[in-house]
């Protein structure tokens, strides 16, 4: 026998707290639910052309031809109630259902029922099929909950609930885009003193200009941002009626010369805090500390930005996610291929860089990923082919160039080819192009650890020092810190700190115990500080925890440019392999 299905309107509810109510009162609680059905449920149901298909113990699934029926039978139900002694949920779902006589089942009811218990007590949730189909013809207002992980319902559920009546401001909830988004809200002025506006202002007006030098972000102009001055926001609201997924909110406090400022990062759907920090400083020049404080809280919140948007797009079914979050996983692959030197994870890099271009053949991010997980591989001689290899990773930092020439990361990734390949001839090029990338965006710290190694491969490694200090402030909670430990001891090794870089590199190791660059930079810096027995022991050890890949390296790759520290690196590698006497380092130390 056929299957019989049909669309319908499945409206959902119960009695909050019912079990607690039958212990305390079983009889006064059956009697009224027993009124509330025949005074008020079936009569609204009547009235509104539904029909009741179930009631178990507290709770009522009513068929109804359409969403907007729905929605004003639970409204008309929740206004009838309101006074009443038991609360009501209810839940509202447009979809399939499957017809077994009087009753319904399927996708259609369950997701109903779920979404009944998102809704608070006295009120209505409704997933986003029925808010699109109610929104534009009832006197409502809905509050977008996002996206919702339901119980046994296989993919995530946009849920909104209804929140009163629809005023002539209102704004109807705008879409994300495909990428990060985010408001800068104009910073509150604690001080007291309406001179200081200025410097508030300022502050704010920096920090957008500051984060649109981030490509990846969208960031929502001044004009827009700076509506809400002044005014007691819902961080919720803001982000719908901006369309941005994180909102930034701070306050500046001026007491004679010393100020304090206080920035957070909030995930607009959910009121979730992502980041939040503190800055006191000593006004002696205004326009420094701005400046200072502007760059400290942008290149600390771009990484959490990015945390957690790979976070969530890992946490997607893969039949969910689009072209962005494909890019995403693909560039977190490559990542993490890079701290472990796992062949694998570069190879799902590259693949899922390649799939997300069929989808969207202009993706910056996945164009990006091919540059970084090409190269690598190259690098560590994964790559069955170098050459070819080296040649796409330089193709795709080009396209994504073409595509967007003001991206920093671009230009930056597109300096470090040559690095990975080991063109020894043309890395002081490469140095400049990445100063160059670094102007365009000097709150990047991706973009200045590329410019650190380019700086100690080929420039001056005190800088390259200095720039990964810089790093380590601004961003402390980097999830990949132990690389910027690494390029600490490998910077420390060409300007010949063997001490400074010992400890970086223990460090770095400490972090990620099977980082081949950690432990070669160890190796060099026990080398260089007289500890041979140690350094030939932590060889040993390399060899056997990390062959192959250890023996690779140890088969001559050396990136450095400089031919008196390629030759520095390759003696103190064969004294620890046991192959040169100590005094060979003696004579190169």
């Amino acid at each position: 026998m056929t299957e019989q299905r049909r669309l319908a309107a499945i409206l959902v509810a119960d009695v909050v707290g019912y079990s607690k109510l039958i212990g305390s009162d079983e009889t006064g609680t059956l009697t009224q639910l027993q009124a509330l059905r025949m005074d008020v449920i079936e009569p609204q149901i009547a009235k509104h052309a539904g029909r009741l298909f179930k009631a178990v113990g507290d709770g009522f699934l009513v068929e109804f031809a359409s969403a907007v029926q729905a929605v004003s039978c639970a409204r008309a139900i929740q206004e009838a109630n309101a006074l009443g002694r038991l609360q009501l949920r209810i839940g509202i779902h447009v979809g399939d259902v499957v017809v077994q006589g009087d009753d319904l089942m399927g996708d259609g009811v369950n997701v109903a029922a779920r979404i009944e218990s998102v809704a608070d007590p006295r009120g209505i949730a409704l997933s986003r099929q029925v808010h699109d189909q109610v929104r534009d013809k009832l006197d409502l207002a809905y509050i977008d909950k996002g996206e919702i992980e339901l119980k046994n319902i296989a993919r995530p559920v946009q849920v909104f609930v209804v929140g009163g009546a629809k005023t002539a401001t209102q704004v109807t909830a705008l879409p994300l885009p495909d990428k990060p988004s985010i408001a800068v809200l104009p910073f509150q002025n604690m001080s007291g003193d309406p001179e200081q506006e200025y410097f508030t202002d300022g502050i704010s007006e920096d920090i957008i200009t500051e984060l649109s030098r981030f490509r990846e972000l969208f960031v929502i102009a001044r004009n827009s941002s700076f509506t809400y001055k002044g005014r007691a926001v819902d961080i919720k609201q803001v982000g719908q009626e901006l369309g941005v997924r994180y909102v930034l909110e701070g306050s500046i406090r001026r007491s004679g010369n010393r100020i304090r400022i206080t920035g957070q990062l909030i995930e607009a759907s959910t009121g979730s805090h992502l980041w939040a920090e503190r800055y006191d400083r000593v006004l002696d020049d205004v326009f420094d500390v701005q400046e200072e404080v502007t760059r400290a809280i942008v290149s600390a919140i771009a990484p959490e930005i990015a945390a957690s948007e790979q976070t969530q797009a890992l946490r997607r079914k893969p039949e969910d996610v689009g072209a962005y979050e494909i890019a995403l996983r693909a560039w977190s692959d490559v990542l993490v291929g890079h701290q472990t030197s796992d062949r694998a994870k570069f190879d799902s890099a590259v693949a899922g860089a390649n799939r997300a271009l069929t989808t969207d053949p202009n993706s910056v991010l996945a164009l990006q990923t091919l540059v970084y997980g090409h190269g690598l591989m190259g690098w560590y001689h994964f790559a069955p082919d170098l050459t070819q290899a080296h040649r796409e990773s330089a193709e795709a930092a080009e396209r994504a160039i073409s595509l967007d020439p003001a991206n920093a990361r671009s230009h930056a990734l597109k300096a470090f080819v040559p690095f990975m390949a080991r063109d020894y001839e043309r890395q002081s090029e490469a140095l400049v192009a990445a100063r160059r990338a670094h102007a365009l965006n000097v709150n990047d710290t991706f973009v200045l650890y590329i410019l650190g190694n380019l700086e100690a491969n080929a420039g001056d490694p005190m800088r390259a020092i200095d720039y990964c200090q810089r790093i380590l402030r601004l961003n402390p909670r980097d999830n990949h810190i132990h690389m910027i430990y690494t390029l600490l001891a490998y910077a420390c090794v060409a300007a010949r700190r063997y001490a400074d870089g010992l400890a970086w590199a223990s460090r770095a190791l400490n972090d990620a115990p099977r980082n081949n660059a950690a432990y070669t930079n160890l190796i060099a810096c026990l080398v260089g500080t007289g500890q041979i027995e140690k350094a030939r022991a932590m060889y040993q050890s390399a060899s056997e925890r990390l062959a192959p890949a250890f023996a690779r390296i140890m088969a001559g790759r050396n990136s450095y440019s400089r031919e008196g520290d390629r030759e520095h690196s390759r003696v103190f590698m064969r004294v620890a392999a046991g192959l040169d006497p100590p005094s060979a380092a003696d004579a190169v130390r």
